[in-house]
């Protein structure tokens, strides 16, 4: 009740401190909602305090995304946490995500308790950790201490692996073993280089008032730092954080995870969980940047998304089960957004933030009908999906509608931050690294409307024994599998038009931030 008053004082009225508290409840609301879990462990108010700490924390970070959008960096405890546009752009995803996917896994999860596929333990686990994993997640925008970034980061990693071997199959367990492996090993590089500019800064600016592991410091003084020194930790970085985004080669955890976790928990997955770890390269790319120049980082940055998307659209191509396809579409929007970022320029970096935005919408919307096509045609296997629109009319056409989406067809979202990108590369005078990016969205297209348009249009096979009846009946699985999607769907289908003046303004200051321009 207490963190409640305090949440309401904030809303109402005094916004320095009322932000400051707010910092505090958007992580306690969620951490509340997963010891509730723990300590009752039924399964409606498992359930219920899942949907009701994902709509709170919704309302807290619009509150706080206000707050930035005026002007104003949200900070506390003596600089630990802060919170600018950059950090705000990721933390709406999360925050949005995080609710439709609460609503999702009520109508999904209840389908796998009522089959016996989970039981009352399995429901538990989940829901309490659905929450942990929203909570780690969280602090990873509000951390202005490198270090508690890095703890979050991997604090998401270890709660994801509980998430991802739900089922306890011998290949849930395999997927989540293999991706703590390759996920622990990168980050353990990470943190290396963390170390290394914590080093070059504390040697540089001995007598800073502010901590060593701090964001704001760094930046600030990153032309003292020694070149030498910064060069290798942002390479140590580049490689942890990247194997963390899904970044090629270091991807090799994503396609199993993905295609073993429960739905709701894949979309988590691919549609922020990966921008966190973007978010942590590029605030140390803004460091990099101010003490070599924006030479060096955006070469690496150019190399390893053009070998990203290289690789998804050979992958993409030869995929037989729906999920990991949609993995590796992952891999290839993080190559997409890593490119935006190496290309530069204002236009450069709004289209990598506007893509960030723009894949957390879409890809979720994917997953979410994949998870429930999945469920009713009892497979994974596309080969073995057919017919989707005349089976599942509304899950078909938000299946299509999702499908377009993520391979950058007009009028939808990603289409215009993919244009953006584009655009920044050819006229950065990136002629070849551009060029490669048309020819490789191309083969992921082919690649994907391969499979995307038999699932939807082909002819459902009557003689396949589905688990929740003959696909000759026409059943969308619910009102709660449908809703999630159409609200997904209707973002993605505006941002394709219009682009509201709050979140034009919050990626202009965001772009501001990371070329360390001063915000009007």
């Amino acid at each position: 009740m207490v963190m409640w008053g305090l949440y309401v004082d904030s809303v109402l009225g005094a916004l320095p401190s009322g932000s400051a508290a707010l910092m505090v409840t958007v992580l306690l609301t969620p951490a509340a909602a997963a010891a509730f879990v723990a300590v009752t462990r039924r399964k409606r108010l498992a359930e219920a305090a899942t949907l009701i700490s994902a709509l709170l924390v919704v309302l807290q970070v619009a509150g706080l995304a206000a707050g930035v959008v005026a002007g104003t960096r949200v900070s506390g405890f003596g600089e630990f946490l802060s919170l600018d546009a950059l950090g705000a752009l990721v933390m709406i995803p999360i925050a949005g995500v995080g609710f439709v996917a609460a609503l999702y896994s009520v109508n999904y999860m209840g389908r796998q308790y009522e089959r016996g596929i989970v039981d009352d333990r399995h429901i538990v686990r989940y829901y309490a950790g659905f929450n942990v994993f929203i909570l780690t997640m969280m602090v990873v925008p509000l951390a202005n201490n490198t270090g508690l970034m890095w703890v979050a980061i991997e604090a998401t990693t270890l709660i994801s692996v509980f998430l991802i071997m739900l089922y306890t199959t011998e290949g849930a367990i395999e997927a989540a073993w293999k991706y703590l492996i390759v996920a622990t090993v990168g980050l353990s590089l990470a943190l290396f280089g963390i170390i290394l500019f914590s080093y070059a800064y504390s040697t540089a600016a001995p007598t800073s008032s502010g901590s060593a592991m701090n964001w704001t410091g760094m930046a600030a003084d990153a032309r003292m730092l020694d070149p030498a020194i910064v060069k290798v930790a942002f390479v140590f970085v580049l490689v942890g954080l990247g194997t963390k985004a899904g970044l090629a080669p270091m991807h090799t955890w994503l396609p199993d995870a993905h295609g073993e976790a429960p739905s709701p928990v894949s979309a988590l997955l691919s549609g922020v969980l990966l921008n966190c770890a973007i978010y942590g390269v590029l605030r140390f790319n803004i460091i990099a940047s101010g003490t070599l120049g924006p030479s060096f980082p955006s070469e690496l940055m150019i190399g390893l998304g053009l070998l990203s998307m290289g690789i998804a659209a050979a992958s993409v191509y030869f995929a037989k089960d729906m999920k990991r396809m949609l993995a590796y579409s992952s891999v290839e929007h993080m190559g997409i957004i890593s490119l935006a970022v190496g290309f530069g320029g204002f236009v450069g970096l709004f289209a990598a933030l506007f893509h960030i935005i723009n894949h957390a919408t879409a890809k979720p919307l994917m997953f979410f009908a994949s998870g429930t096509v999945s469920q009713r045609f009892g497979t994974k296997t596309m080969s073995e999906i057919r017919g989707v629109i005349k089976v599942m009319p509304f899950t078909g056409a938000l299946l299509l509608v999702g499908g377009l989406a993520i391979v950058g067809m007009p009028p939808f979202n990603i289409f215009a931050s993919e244009f953006l990108a584009l655009t920044s590369g050819f006229a950065g005078g990136q002629f070849m690294a551009a060029s490669a990016m048309i020819l490789l969205l191309v083969l992921v297209f082919a690649g994907f409307i391969r499979q995307l348009v038999p699932m939807v249009f082909g002819s459902p096979s009557s003689d396949r024994s589905a688990p929740l009846g003959s696909t000759e009946r026409k059943d969308d699985m619910g009102m709660l599998a449908v809703l999630p999607m159409v609200i997904l769907a209707t973002i993605v289908v505006v941002l394709g038009f219009y682009m509201p003046q709050p979140l034009q303004t919050l990626i202009r200051d965001a772009v501001h931030v990371i070329q360390g321009v001063p915000s009007s």
